[in-house]
């Protein structure tokens, strides 16, 4: 069964169209030829009771019985089935075969009735009661041959058959035709989508000019496109800042190591060194544990910002408080990432705040957060947000540099950014939702 359904969709639409017609055809052409034949029968009676009538229209009786016959100007009916029966006896009776001469005796003397016969041929009969003063003294009985009826009964089938065929065999012709014109836009698709896999994924569909059905599977496929975009970015970005963060305590382990076996040091050499080692070490592990906890599943979505920084602020129960002010705004960024993107820099706040930390909300979709601490020094602005690099390294707070530049990145990552501005301030800049 499946080697018969065809692996295209062309191919399958076309064989749908092809099968309902073709149910649709059948049923239409079966109710014609029975509507036909139905009609046929009702004109072969007609024909039946209007000779009938007529012959007996020229019929004269008389109480005793008698019937007589009186010749009409056109007494052709005659010679086409027409008997007349005095009681059960034939006073005319046309030529016929005898097997159609022994059903019209049989119908003499009965009611007002339709019989059908093969004498081999097909006859329909008919007889008409011939009524004096209330009784029945004879019956005219009328017949007519089928044959016709049926031939043309035959023909108009096989007409209609033809034609059911050629209308089913244009129909598939139709419909592959304009299936195949109904998905050119889906093929030109395909074949962007191949072209684009082969420089990159910068393009986009786009859903204009397009039908409503490919119009919403182009937006699906350039959301699909910007969340892959998203994370080769990701995997770009977090590739060159691996190779850039480990290279400096590569280097030192390296050195320590050709520097142990250059030749033979005390046990104190050897136990700074070793100290070093460990600490290029474990200074490797937390840049790659902070590094690669970066979220690449999901960069798209949406984010009411001041219910969002609200919520921080209540649930935060070390430092000093924070305050929430300004516009309820809808960033393009998931909650969840809008939330490792601030807590970096209200832990950064926290650390040197002395009474106050202020969130700012603002219609642009920009956080603002301030704190009434010493601040950035304004050379160090752009350097902070280097990995590993601190404003004050001997200020006794701990870290190792990496917050504020993973929040930079986080932000980046969802085509935002952060700043500080010329009054000091880390203003965090999100998509719009």
């Amino acid at each position: 069964m499946r080697a018969l359904i065809p692996a295209t969709l062309r191919g399958r639409l076309a064989l749908l169209a092809l099968t309902t017609t073709a149910i649709w055809v059948t049923l239409l052409t079966v109710i014609f030829n029975l509507a036909l034949h139905a009609q046929l029968r009702r004109q072969s009676d007609d024909l039946l009771r209007t000779r009938a009538a007529a012959v007996a229209a020229t019929l004269q009786t008389w109480p005793d019985g008698h019937i007589r016959v009186l010749e009409p100007s056109d007494d052709r009916a005659l010679d086409v089935g027409v008997w007349i029966y005095q009681g059960y006896t034939a006073i005319e009776r046309p030529r016929a075969p005898k097997g159609l001469q022994a059903s019209a005796d049989r119908m003499a003397g009965q009611r007002k009735t339709f019989t059908d016969i093969k004498t081999p041929y097909a006859w329909r009969v008919y007889s008409l009661p011939v009524m004096s003063e209330g009784r029945r003294v004879g019956t005219v009985v009328s017949a007519v041959d089928l044959d016709p009826y049926s031939d043309l009964a035959r023909l108009v089938l096989a007409g209609s058959a033809i034609l059911a065929l050629l209308l089913l065999f244009g129909v598939y012709l139709l419909t592959r035709a304009i299936v195949h014109g109904a998905l050119r836009p889906v093929t030109q698709m395909s074949e962007q989508a191949t072209q684009w896999g082969e420089n990159g994924t910068h393009h986009r569909f786009g859903a204009e000019h397009r039908p409503a059905e490919l119009a919403g599977l182009a937006r699906n496929l350039d959301q699909l496109l910007d969340r892959l975009s998203a994370v080769l970015r990701h995997e770009q970005q977090l590739s060159a800042e691996l190779s850039h963060e480990l290279r400096t305590p590569l280097a030192q382990i390296t050195a320590e190591i050709d520097w142990l076996i250059a030749r033979n040091r005390t046990a104190a050499e050897r136990g700074a060194s070793h100290q070093a080692i460990a600490a290029s070490a474990a200074t490797m592990q937390r840049i790659c544990e902070s590094l690669l906890t970066i979220p690449t599943d999901q960069v798209r979505g949406r984010c009411p910002l001041l219910h969002l920084a609200r919520d921080m602020a209540e649930r935060n129960t070390e430092g000093p408080p924070i305050v929430v002010t300004g516009k309820d705004v809808t960033a393009g960024v998931p909650a969840n990432l809008v939330e490792r993107i601030l807590v970096p820099l209200l832990n950064n706040a926290r650390r040197y705040a002395r009474n106050q930390i202020t969130v700012e909300c603002t219609a642009d979709v920009e956080i603002i957060i301030t704190d009434d601490g010493p601040g950035v020094p304004v050379e160090l602005r752009n350097a902070v947000f280097e990995p590993g690099r601190r404003a004050n390294p001997d200020d006794g707070h701990d870290g190792v540099g990496l917050g504020l530049a993973l929040a930079r990145r986080l932000a980046r990552t969802a085509d935002g950014d952060i700043a500080i501005d010329a009054a000091g301030r880390f203003v965090i800049s999100l998509p719009r939702g």
